[in-house]
């Protein structure tokens, strides 16, 4: 028997709350990685925060996603080990196509390799987080749709990896954040359009007990709290948060220094290195008397 399935069973929460994840995890990413092609130094760290920053934001948005899901007539569980399993693959491939753009530059041939390993990790992430499911049933999948959100990976890890090494404002990564947030959302829903779920026998049980959703906020807890650490990082980062304009006012103050150093032109000629005309000897100040004698010491001013 095709049992009844359902991908919003709390309504709109499930869905926003991933999709904020999905932002955030790519903010975070962002900035880290701008961070670190503005300030070599330190870049192998950097680039570490910004794949563990997009990796739990993909991987929160997931199973903050499945709290979601329901099947009616039947109960769903998770095995831990799998699911801690596809948390640790969501890292470890954004830091693959991470690091390769963060070290080699985002040539096209370059984007092309580390977007097909990166959205390939993802989609491998999410069906092996649908693996560790289980329930009284068997699940199926429609093969054009599960293609379809591969794809959708592949070409949204591209072009978050291209927004990471050409995007560097503020409000620019912000909004590339917003978008790489529908992306990946989309990829999770497309996937989860692909499921059936044939069930082997009836139970009474309907929705997702209280037990489950108190599973998947323990494994959620980790996750989250990396990122709510990126988030502090980065914000008592003074260079995160400034983008390229620090480099434009880099460039401002060495106009005005250099301006404040070069010697003013006067009606007499240029100063001696004080940006003031050159008093020529035996002249006064334009402030004193027309007489062209010194003012008494005795003289009121």
């Amino acid at each position: 028997m095709t049992a009844t399935i359902s991908n919003f069973h709390y309504g709109a929460i499930t869905p926003v709350s991933a999709y904020l994840m999905a932002c955030l995890g790519a903010a975070l990413g962002l900035r880290c990685t701008t961070r670190s092609l503005r300030r070599p130094r330190g870049r192998a760290k950097w680039l570490a925060l910004g794949a563990v920053s997009i990796g739990c934001g993909i991987w929160t948005m997931h199973f903050v996603a499945m709290i979601g899901f329901s099947i009616q007539g039947a109960l769903v569980s998770y095995d831990t080990t799998r699911t801690l399993l596809s948390l640790a693959v969501a890292i470890a491939v954004v830091a693959v196509g991470v690091f390769l753009v963060g070290y080699r530059g985002g040539s096209p041939v370059n984007l092309a390799v580390a977007g097909t390993i990166t959205g390939l990790g993802v989609a491998a992430m999410h069906y092996l987080g649908m693996s560790a499911m289980h329930t009284a049933g068997a699940l199926h999948y429609d093969t054009p749709t599960v293609v379809l959100s591969v794809v959708i990976a592949v070409v949204a890890a591209t072009a978050a990896l291209w927004a990471a090494v050409s995007i560097h404002g503020l409000w620019a990564s912000l909004g590339a954040s917003l978008v790489m947030g529908v992306a990946v959302t989309g990829m999770h829903y497309t996937g989860m359009a692909a499921v059936s779920v044939h069930l082997d026998g009836q139970t009474v049980a309907s929705q997702s007990p209280t037990g489950l959703m108190g599973f998947l906020l323990l494994m959620l807890a980790g996750p989250l709290a990396a990122l709510l650490v990126a988030a502090v990082i980065v914000m008592f980062d003074p260079d995160m948060m400034l983008g390229d304009n620090d480099n434009d006012n880099d460039r401002d103050s060495d106009s005005d220094s250099d301006s404040w150093d070069r010697p003013a032109s006067g009606p007499h000629g240029p100063g001696p290195g004080t940006g003031t005309p050159a008093q020529q000897p035996g002249q006064y100040p334009s402030s004193y008397p027309s007489s062209g004698q010194h003012p008494s010491p005795y003289q009121s001013w």
